[in-house]
C-alpha cells in the first residue's frame, strides 16, 4: 500500500504517454492516408458541403505540386477535384491517367496554377465533367507562338457534357490579337455544344478580330465579358439564339452605338427566343455628350432589360461646370435632337436577310473564295493553251498552210472572174 502514490504518477505518465503517441498516430493516418499514399500530407480527401451539398472532394490547394501525378490515384468516388494554388507551367497527356474513368467527377478546378500550355491530350476520360475552371493563369493558345505552337484546338473534346467553362484572367499577358480566331478555331474543333456559361472576363480583350467568335457555341447562356477593354460590340451575337444575359461591366464604353443598340433589339425580337436578353452596361466610362443621346432614348424605349439602368452613369468633361458623374436617364438631351432623331431613323430601318447575323459574312467570304479560285483556274487555262499553241506551232503551220492557200486562189478566181463580166451601161 505504501508504494502505491509512487506509481500512481509513473502510471499517469505512461497513460499520457501512449495517448499522446495515439492521437499524433491517428492525426498522421488521416493526413497522409485519406486521399492515399500518392498525395502529400497537404491535400485531403473525402465528404464535404460543396455548394449546400455533400460531395466527395479531392482538394490540392496550395500543395506545393508541380506536376499532376498525383491526379492518376484520386478514390474513384471522386465529384469535386480542387487542384488550385500550384506550379504547373504545362499540363501533359492523360492528367487523369491513361486508363482510369472518373465516372462521377462533375467539376474541375484548375486555377491559378500557372498553367501556360494545354495539351490536346490532357484531358481524357471527363464524360460527366459538367464545370471546368481554368481562371488566373498564363495560358497561351496561339498558333503564332515564335517557340512553340500552344494552339491545339481539340483541347476541350473530350468534355462532351460540359455546361460551364471558366476562363476568368486566364491567358497570358499582352495576348496575341489573334485571340479570338484561336479561340473560335477551339469551340467549333470541341464541339462544346452543351456548353452554356462562358466566363471571359479579365483578359485584356480590345476587340474580336473573329466576329463569329461565339457562332458556334449553340446552347450559350451567359457570356461574361465584363473587365476587359471594349469599346464597342464588334462580335455576332444574333446566331446565340438561346442567348440570355450579356456581361458588359467594367469595359471601355463612351457610349453606345445605334448598330449595337439595333443588334441587340434583332436578337430579342427574334421570334423563336423563348427567354428575355439581359445586358450589363453597369461602371463603363460613358461620356455626357450628344454622343449618349441615342442610347438614352433607347433605354427607354427597348425591350432589352438592362440591369441596374437606373444606376447608369456617364462622366462630363473637366471643362464642363459639374464635373461630376450624372445618372443617364436624367441627362438634358434638349441639345441633342438630330442625334436622337438620326439613330431612331437607323433603328428603324427595315431588317434585311442577315437574320442571325453570321449568314452574310459567310455567303461574302466563300463567293471571294469562289471567284479567286475561278480567276487562278482561267489564268491556267490560259497560260496552258498558249503553251500547247507554241509547242504545236510547226505542226499547226504545216495544217493551215494548204487552207490559207485554197482561200487565196478562191479570192484570185473570184476578182478574175469579175473582171472578164461586161460592162453594162445604162
Amino acid at each position: 500500500m505504501a508504494n502505491e502514490p509512487q506509481l500512481q504518477p509513473q502510471m499517469l505518465l505512461v497513460a499520457f504517454l501512449a495517448i499522446s503517441a495515439a492521437l499524433s498516430l491517428g492525426n498522421a493516418e488521416k493526413s497522409s492516408s485519406s486521399c492515399g499514399p500518392s498525395f502529400p500530407a497537404v491535400c485531403s480527401c473525402g465528404m464535404e458541403m460543396y455548394e449546400e451539398k455533400i460531395q466527395y472532394i479531392v482538394n490540392c490547394t496550395k500543395a506545393g505540386l508541380n506536376n499532376t501525378s498525383v491526379l492518376e490515384h484520386m478514390p474513384e468516388q471522386v465529384e469535386i477535384l480542387i487542384f488550385t494554388g500550384n506550379f504547373i507551367t504545362e499540363l501533359p497527356w492523360n492528367v487523369f491517367g491513361s486508363i482510369n474513368n472518373y465516372k462521377q467527377l462533375k467539376i474541375v478546378d484548375m486555377s491559378s496554377n500557372h498553367i501556360r500550355e494545354i495539351r490536346g491530350k490532357s484531358y481524357h476520360h471527363v464524360p460527366r465533367v459538367e464545370r471546368l475552371i481554368l481562371n488566373h493563369n498564363n495560358l497561351s493558345i496561339s498558333r503564332n507562338d515564335d517557340e512553340v505552337n500552344h494552339h491545339h484546338p481539340r483541347v476541350f473534346s473530350n468534355f462532351v457534357n460540359l455546361q460551364s467553362l471558366h476562363l476568368t484572367d486566364a491567358f497570358e499577358d499582352h495576348s496575341s490579337p489573334q485571340l479570338s480566331e484561336d479561340l473560335h478555331d477551339i469551340f467549333v474543333n470541341s464541339q462544346l455544344v452543351k456548353l452554356q456559361k462562358l466566363h471571359l472576363e479579365q483578359n485584356e480583350i480590345t476587340h474580336f478580330k473573329d466576329r463569329n467568335v461565339f457562332c458556334d457555341l449553340p446552347a450559350l447562356r451567359d457570356l461574361h465579358l465584363g473587365d476587359n477593354l471594349l469599346r464597342d460590340i464588334n462580335f455576332e451575337v444574333r446566331c446565340l439564339n438561346n442567348l440570355r444575359f450579356l456581361d458588359l461591366e467594367r469595359n471601355k464604353f463612351e457610349f453606345v452605338k445605334p448598330s449595337d443598340m439595333r443588334v441587340l433589339n434583332q436578337l430579342q425580337e427574334r421570334e423563336n427566343r423563348t427567354v428575355d436578353l439581359i445586358v450589363d452596361f453597369n461602371l463603363n466610362p460613358f461620356v455626357c455628350d450628344c454622343k449618349i443621346s441615342p442610347f438614352r432614348t433607347w433605354m427607354q424605349a427597348t425591350r432589352v432589360t438592362l440591369r441596374k439602368q437606373d444606376s447608369l452613369m456617364c462622366f462630363h468633361g473637366l471643362q464642363h461646370v459639374d464635373p461630376a458623374p450624372a445618372h443617364i436617364l436624367q441627362l438634358d438631351m434638349g441639345e441633342c435632337a438630330a442625334e436622337m432623331e438620326a439613330a431612331a431613323s437607323f433603328l428603324n430601318i427595315a431588317e434585311d436577310d442577315q437574320l442571325y447575323g453570321q449568314l452574310q459574312p459567310h455567303i461574302s467570304g466563300h463567293t471571294a473564295t469562289l471567284i479567286f479560285l475561278l480567276i487562278v483556274l482561267s489564268m491556267i487555262l490560259l497560260g496552258l493553251l498558249v503553251a500547247l499553241v507554241y509547242v504545236s506551232r510547226d505542226k499547226l503551220k504545216y495544217m493551215m498552210t494548204p487552207v490559207f492557200d485554197n482561200v487565196a486562189k478562191k479570192v484570185q478566181y473570184t476578182s478574175i472572174k469579175d473582171e472578164d463580166c461586161p460592162e453594162v451601161h445604162v
